[in-house]
């Protein structure tokens, strides 16, 4: 007698059933491990797709994420739900992945005024602009506010290496940019409506 679950008609994102599969996983069931890993690529592969433009770094950070729940599954607590658990694996591998390729890359930086940078690049000259109005929505910010919003959505600094640069906690950080996102948000909307 096999005292073991069917799994066989357990894969194609029964997100329901993940808990039980990672449960089984934790106690050594390597049958329930396999299927958990097949069951949760598909969903990690579309969470990622909205977010990367390049299939390939989608088929990278996928990896990353399977990596990471095999490292990690012993951390997850059965008697929560799984997706969350997952989603916040997701998150941080994206993160990491972009955070790295952008670091990585040799960005050269140029002034607003060449005119045939404008030109022949995504903003057209014309409309040249409303790179000036975020600019200027940008400094409009507090100087502390205006650093860490810079850190994290330009520079690529994680939350936490921006709270440690600043010296704030992580949660300060976060609601820091929350807020300058949100007040860069309606300077940005009322510049629209003039």
């Amino acid at each position: 007698i096999n005292d073991k679950p069917d799994f066989s008609n357990k894969s194609g994102g029964h997100m329901e059933e993940w808990e039980d599969l990672a449960a089984l996983s934790q106690s050594g069931d390597k049958r329930a491990y396999s299927y958990l890993l097949s069951d949760i690529t598909p969903y990690i592969k579309v969470r990622l797709s909205a977010g990367l433009a390049n299939y390939d770094w989608v088929e990278e950070v996928v990896q990353d994420v399977l990596i990471s729940v095999h490292k990690s599954l012993f951390s997850y607590s059965p008697d929560r739900p799984f997706k969350p658990w997952l989603n916040a694996i997701i998150h941080y591998r994206k993160a990491d992945f972009l955070r790295k390729h952008y670091k990585n890359r040799d960005i050269n930086r140029f002034s607003q005024d060449n005119s045939e940078i404008f030109g022949n690049n995504v903003t057209n000259y014309p409309l040249a602009g409303e790179l000036r109005d975020i600019e200027k929505a940008v400094a409009s910010l507090p100087g502390k506010q205006q650093k860490l919003f810079k850190m994290i959505k330009v520079e690529g600094y994680s939350v936490a290496e921006a709270a440690m640069e600043m010296d704030m906690s992580v949660t300060a950080a976060k609601v820091s940019v929350h807020r300058a996102t949100k007040r860069l948000r309606n300077v940005l909307a009322e510049q629209a409506i003039r």
